[in-house]
């Protein structure tokens, strides 16, 4: 039998062995919380959509691979700077401040949604146009845009979400239809009717159905018949 503390009843094996298993016990933690923020990076940077981690001032703390991707800058340069100087927004350079400091900037659907998220709010999926600088040529991004705010080391940040549906707005300004029968032009330059087209292409199914205008054309054509029949 081993000599215990004085007083205390606890042999030094004992305590020893308490503290091996406490140390253990933490250090288990510790790899469990690693691995959690392992995973939540991991699935961060696989998101496809731009996201981005914003103060009040739209000012970035954080952004996932594809935003970086964007940027084409280091995470080091993007953190701490305005979303619209970092983007190469065209009117961040109409002020000398930059992002948030220019007329355009109270037009902003970035801005302003970060703002109502901040005041305890959330949009989500607001569509805009941001108009780029990229390679000293001007690009329009088509995008929705998500904020949610969060807490996190004792203050509020909001969760920017930029999904790019540039494509699809491109879809719908360029598809050409006839302007007898409908049918839309695919890019193999072969006709088809409105339906077939959206499913070959998007995968989407239509539900038919009679607007107002057309109910009423159907109905007198049906009324014609019943009285002269």
């Amino acid at each position: 039998m081993g000599r215990t503390f004085l007083g205390s009843g606890i042999s030094p094996v004992d305590s020893i062995d308490s503290d091996i298993v406490e140390l253990q016990h933490e250090d288990v933690l510790t790899m469990g919380e690693r691995d959690n923020t392992d995973i939540l990076r991991a699935v961060f940077d696989a998101l496809p959509s731009l996201v981005f981690v914003v103060d009040q001032d739209v000012r970035i703390q954080e952004c996932n691979a594809a935003a970086a991707e964007l940027l084409m800058a280091d995470k080091g340069t993007v953190i701490k700077q305005r979303a619209g100087d970092i983007m190469h927004c065209v009117h961040s350079h109409e002020g000398i401040e930059g992002c948030g400091t220019t007329p355009s900037c109270r037009k902003c659907i970035i801005r302003a949604s970060v703002t109502e998220a901040f005041n305890g709010g959330r949009v989500v999926r607001r569509r805009t146009r941001i108009d780029l600088v990229k390679g000293g040529e001007k690009i329009e991004l088509y995008a929705l845009i998500t904020t949610s705010p969060f807490f996190f080391e004792m203050r509020t940040l909001v969760l920017l979400v930029i999904e790019d549906i540039s494509e699809i707005a491109e879809l719908y300004r360029m598809i050409p239809i006839c302007s007898v029968c409908r049918k839309v032009r695919d890019d193999q330059k072969s006709w088809m009717v409105v339906e077939a087209y959206f499913k070959n292409n998007w995968g989407v199914d239509f539900s038919h159905g009679l607007c107002p205008d057309c109910y009423r054309i159907e109905r007198d054509k049906l009324e014609a018949c019943f009285k002269t029949g």
